[in-house]
C-alpha cells in the first residue's frame, strides 16, 4: 500500500468511525413527495422541490419543444454566442425582479463562487455570515479577499467587523449572506442588513437560492417580500429548488453584469446551458409567478410541521420556513435516526460536519406543497416515537 492509498484508507475509516461517512444512494422518483429506495416507498422529506414544479408537464412540454433546437449548446457564450431563447430568459428575469440586467449561470456553486472572485480581490474585505453556503465560502477563498466571519445572524458583530475594516482603509467592502439558510431554515435579518450596508457604504450580496419561489408576491424572493430588493447590489437565485429545473441567476444593475461578462471564470470558461434547460426555466417562471396557491399550502404544511415538533420537545432552531431541522448533536444518533426512519417509510437525510458545524448534526426535513396531508401526518408520528426511542425528547 502506498502513501496515497494508506491517506485515503485510514481517512474514511475515521469518517466511518466518527459517523461521518457518506453513501450515493439510487432512487426513482427522487424530487417528488413519495419516491423509491430499494424497492421501499418512502416519503421525501430530503428534496428541494418546494413548490412541486419538478416533473411538472408544462415544463416537461416545454423543454421537449426547446430540445428541437439541439442537445447541447456545445461552448461558452462568449465563443459561440446564444440563441435568442437565452436573450430572452435574460430579460424576463430582470423584468420579473425589478432589476436592470441577469446573468444565467449553470448552477448556485458557479454563481457564488465567480461573482465573489470576480468582484474582490486581496485589498477589498468581505464580511460573511458563519453560516452562509459552501459555494460562497470557496467564492472568497478564491478572492483573496479580507474575510471576516461574523456571528450567524448577529448584527451587533458585523457592525464592529464593519468598523475595523474601515480602521485598517480597506475602500472596497461587500456584505453576502443568504437569505435562507439551508441547513437550519432560519432568515437572515435582511433589513438591518441593508441598514449597516448604507451606513457603512459597503455593496451586499444575497443568495436567494432557498427563497426564490417560496417568498414574495409573485416567487421573486425574501428581498422583494420584505421590499428590499432596489438597495441589494447583487442578487443570487437558483432554478434547481422551488423552480423544479436547473440553472442560476444573477440579478444587478446593467454595468455590474457587463463586469461579469468580462471577468466571471465560471462564466466566460463554461459551456452555456442546453436549449432543453432554458426552455424548462421559461416555463417555470410563469408557473412561480402563478404560484400563490402552492405558495400558501407550502406555508400552511410548514407550519403545522414545526408546531407539532416544538409541542413533542424536539429543538429545531430557529427555523421559520420550509427547512426545518431537528437538532440532535450527536453524529452517530443522528445517522441512527435517519435509519429508523428510513424502516418506518420516512427520507429525511442526516446532516453532519462539515455541511454543519461539529456537534450540531440533525435530520433536515423540507417541505413541499404537494405533500398530502396524511403522509406529513403519519411522518410525524414515526419521529415521535423515534426521538422517544433515541431519548432525542
Amino acid at each position: 500500500m502506498n502513501s496515497w492509498e494508506m491517506m485515503i484508507h485510514a481517512k474514511l475509516a475515521s469518517m466511518a468511525e466518527e459517523g461521518l461517512q457518506r453513501e450515493l444512494r439510487p432512487i426513482k422518483d427522487a424530487s417528488q413527495p413519495i419516491l423509491m429506495y430499494q424497492g421501499k416507498e418512502l416519503v421525501n422529506f430530503s428534496s428541494n422541490n418546494y413548490l412541486g414544479l419538478a416533473g411538472h408537464p408544462q415544463i416537461i412540454a416545454a423543454q421537449q419543444r426547446s430540445a428541437e433546437q439541439g442537445a447541447g449548446a456545445t461552448a461558452s457564450r462568449l465563443i459561440i454566442g446564444h440563441d435568442e431563447e437565452m436573450e430572452e430568459l435574460e430579460e424576463e428575469l430582470a423584468s420579473f425582479h425589478q432589476h436592470e440586467a441577469a446573468l444565467v449561470l449553470a448552477n448556485g456553486y458557479m454563481a457564488n463562487v465567480g461573482i465573489l472572485s470576480s468582484f474582490l480581490g486581496r485589498h477589498d474585505a468581505v464580511f460573511s455570515d458563519r453560516l452562509n453556503h459552501a459555494s460562497i465560502v470557496d467564492g472568497i477563498r478564491l478572492s483573496r479577499a479580507t474575510h471576516f466571519r461574523y456571528r450567524h445572524g448577529d448584527l451587533n458583530h458585523l457592525e464592529e467587523l464593519l468598523k475595523k475594516a474601515k480602521t485598517r482603509g480597506i475602500k472596497r467592502q461587500l456584505i453576502v449572506t443568504d437569505s435562507v439558510f439551508s441547513m437550519d431554515g432560519d432568515i437572515a435579518p435582511l433589513r438591518d442588513i441593508v441598514f449597516l450596508k448604507q451606513k457603512y457604504g459597503t455593496a451586499l450580496l444575497i443568495d436567494e437560492a432557498h427563497a426564490g419561489g417560496v417568498f414574495g408576491k409573485h416567487g421573486e424572493g425574501l428581498a422583494h417580500e420584505l421590499q428590499i430588493s432596489e438597495q441589494v447590489d447583487l442578487h443570487m437565485g437558483t432554478f434547481s429548488k422551488a423552480y423544479g429545473v436547473y440553472g442560476a441567476y444573477v440579478l444587478a444593475r446593467k454595468e455590474w453584469i457587463q463586469y461579469l461578462h468580462h471577468t466571471c471564470r465560471s462564466f466566460i470558461y463554461t459551456t452555456a446551458l442546453p436549449p432543453t434547460v432554458i426552455g424548462g426555466i421559461r416555463q417555470a417562471i410563469q408557473l412561480v409567478k402563478e404560484g400563490m396557491n402552492l405558495r400558501i399550502d407550502l406555508s400552511k404544511k410548514s407550519q403545522y410541521f414545526r408546531d407539532e415538533l416544538v409541542k413533542a420537545g424536539f429543538d429545531i432552531g430557529g427555523s421559520t420556513t420550509q427547512i426545518i431541522p431537528v437538532c440532535i448533536g450527536d453524529e452517530n444518533t443522528t445517522l441512527t435516526f435517519s435509519r429508523k426512519l428510513i424502516e418506518r417509510g420516512i427520507m429525511s437525510v442526516a446532516i453532519r460536519p462539515p455541511t454543519v458545524p461539529k456537534g450540531t448534526a440533525r435530520l433536515r426535513f423540507s417541505l413541499m406543497a404537494n405533500h398530502q396531508w396524511e403522509n406529513i401526518q403519519s411522518a410525524l408520528v414515526a419521529i415521535k416515537e423515534i426521538g422517544k426511542e433515541l431519548e432525542v425528547i
